[in-house]
């Protein structure tokens, strides 16, 4: 008879614990998604789905990566660094000939992020691999006291074989080397080039990298910067990673074109902050002293600001100076990415500034390293271009480039791109740049991409055959997790 009751209790009993299971997930989802989109697809998994709905949300929908932003940001941000009062920067923008109109855009981001405007910056633009990896090297060769590498992807090819070379003969005369590469991106190429940076001796980490989906859940959470500091003082960010595909004159198989920029002037800081938080995260070990962070000398006129981002904040700076600057833009605005799945906020706002008169440009790859991205963002432009936007596809190899102008006056560039993955779950690091001579080069390269680019049309997208646009709304569907 005990056994029998026994036998009788289990069912309730595990009904008991999947009904607490299931209230926990729910409340959780319900006290920490601020996306109410978010937050209803993931009651919907958990209510709708027995036993298995918040076990899902136990490995995917909890964001692990809550981290300590205060105490590990804080203070080494901008390490010993004496930033320029906000006042003077703002004074400087306003000298820009036309500067004046961007004043409130520089109020805005001082209110996005604490992250204080530097004056005395120069941003120099490295076309592709042919002319960035060189640059990059040289540095490296050059250093005197430290190198700090940041990079989603470091292949074991023949750029990243020129790389591990330079950091061996910078390792081996003494300086102070850290690498880290992301978890997922060190396994872009095979085998991985952790084990030759093992092999050298040359310390290095990987990002939140693991085979236990609790650690490192799907493919998000993604530490896609892209940073190089040598002597705390030469910059190097922007979009490309290490991969042979760049050294596009030699012809690889997959040409990638990208664009990379050398940064100079106080602004480096907030490179070398962004890296040293980071390698702190994964390894525990402070960078701080001269060696890594020393006073900086002015080297030109822009006045920028870094923006490193990750879901740890309790906003995304680049998202919401993104939403900032297509508020503020009143003349032209100016897009160049790969990966363009902007969320509803950012559609309504780059549809609202074309209905007001501004000239909105955005240039897309027509070839793309993703084939389902393509179908993602074709499914989002008819919107767009109806608002009075102009959307261009590229021609030639795969275009990786990630940058945006407005009003000729001001320029963000970095590692991320238009899509959720970047403006929500990975950790990024872009420059936002007040000048007119940057931003008139910039512009300079987009009219370059624009005049050989396929304009994309309403008429073209509505004869879309009907099952290419059930193809391209249910890759749409997919936002969120592209």
């Amino acid at each position: 008879m005990e056994n029998q009751a026994t036998l009788e209790l289990w069912p309730f009993l595990l009904g008991l614990i999947n009904l607490i299971a299931a209230g926990w997930a729910a409340g959780h989802a319900l006290l920490t998604k601020s996306d109410v989109r978010a937050a209803v697809a993931w009651l919907g998994v958990i209510l709708l789905l027995p036993v298995f709905g918040w076990a899902i949300y136990l490995v995917f929908g909890i964001n692990r990566i809550a981290r300590r932003a205060t105490e590990l940001r804080g203070d080494h941000q901008t390490g010993d660094l004496e930033l320029p009062d906000e006042e003077h920067a703002l004074s400087a923008i306003a000298a820009l000939p036309g500067g004046q109109r961007l004043e409130g855009m520089a109020r805005i981001g001082r209110r996005i992020t604490d992250i204080p405007l530097t004056l005395g910056n120069r941003v120099s633009i490295l076309r592709n691999g042919d002319e960035a990896y060189p640059a990059m090297i040289a540095a490296i060769d050059k250093a005197e006291t430290s190198v700090a590498l940041s990079t989603y992807i470091f292949n074991n090819d023949d750029a990243g074989r020129l790389f591990l070379d330079a950091l061996k003969r910078t390792h081996a005369r003494g300086v102070k080397v850290r690498v880290l590469i992301d978890g997922v991106g060190s396994w872009y190429s095979f085998p991985s080039m952790i084990r030759k940076l093992r092999e050298a001796d040359i310390p290095h980490a990987r990002f939140l990298h693991s085979f236990l989906p609790w650690q490192m859940p799907y493919l998000n959470l993604r530490n896609h910067q892209k940073i190089l500091v040598v002597d705390g003082h030469t910059g190097f960010t922007g979009s490309m990673n290490i991969a042979a595909g760049n050294l596009v004159s030699q012809e690889p198989r997959h040409p990638i074109r990208d664009y990379h920029f050398a940064v100079d002037g106080p602004v480096v800081a907030h490179l070398m902050a962004a890296f040293a938080h980071e390698w702190r995260f994964s390894t525990g070990e402070l960078l701080v002293g001269p060696a890594w962070m020393p006073e900086l000398d002015n080297r030109g006129d822009a006045v920028a600001r870094g923006l490193p981002a990750g879901p740890d904040m309790s906003r995304n700076t680049i998202r919401w100076t993104l939403l900032a600057a297509l508020s503020e833009a009143e003349t032209h605005i100016r897009i160049v990415t790969p990966y363009f799945l902007p969320d509803s906020d950012l559609t309504t706002a780059l549809s609202l500034a074309a209905m007001r008169g501004v000239k909105v440009d955005i240039v897309l790859p027509e070839k793309n390293n993703l084939f389902y991205m393509t179908w993602a963002s074709r499914a989002q432009l008819d919107g767009l271009i109806a608002a009075g936007c102009r959307v261009f596809m590229s021609t030639g190899p795969f275009d990786h480039a990630k940058m945006m102008t407005v009003d000729g006056l001001w320029s963000l560039i970095g590692s991320a791109n238009w899509d959720p993955r970047s403006l929500r779950l990975n950790f990024e690091f872009n420059l936002e740049c007040f000048s007119g001579d940057l931003a008139a080069s910039l512009d300079a390269i987009i009219d370059e991409k624009m005049r050989a680019a396929t304009p994309v049309t309403l008429k073209a997208l509505r004869e879309r055959p009907v099952s290419t646009k059930l193809q391209d709304n249910l890759a749409r569907l997919m936002s969120p997790y592209l």
